[in-house]
């Protein structure tokens, strides 16, 4: 029974204010594995990079006995969307703090900025 047990996580994708829609080329445009997205609190200065637009996630306990949500498990959510959206990286990474709701057990809120790299 406690197999079923876990976290759940949800993803939101702002765009960022004046920015043109990005077309990737068709090679970028596959879906990248979330293993390949690097995930930094800090900017990447050292590669010229296009903006895909500001993420948003919270990664929620379903019960009481599953473990707490941590920024590493924050991170895997942030990487999964960054992916979908075939993003190279997750720059500005930032948490919130772990609490308790009506509709959970404790949640953990994460943002960032997903980018991709120029050639």
């Amino acid at each position: 029974m406690l197999a079923a047990c876990g976290t759940r996580s949800s993803a939101s994708v702002d765009p960022v204010a004046g920015a043109q829609p990005f077309q990737p080329p068709a090679a970028v445009a596959a879906k990248k594995s979330p293993a390949d997205i690097v995930v930094t609190a800090d900017d990447i200065t050292n590669r010229a990079y296009v903006s895909l637009g500001d993420i948003s996630v919270n990664v929620s306990k379903w019960t009481i006995f599953d473990p707490d949500p941590t920024p590493a498990k924050v991170d895997d959510a942030l990487r999964e969307k960054a992916a979908s959206m075939g993003a190279d990286a997750v720059v500005l990474a930032r948490y919130g703090t772990v609490g308790l709701s009506f509709f959970s057990w404790g949640s953990l809120d994460g943002k960032g900025r997903a980018v991709v790299f120029q050639k």
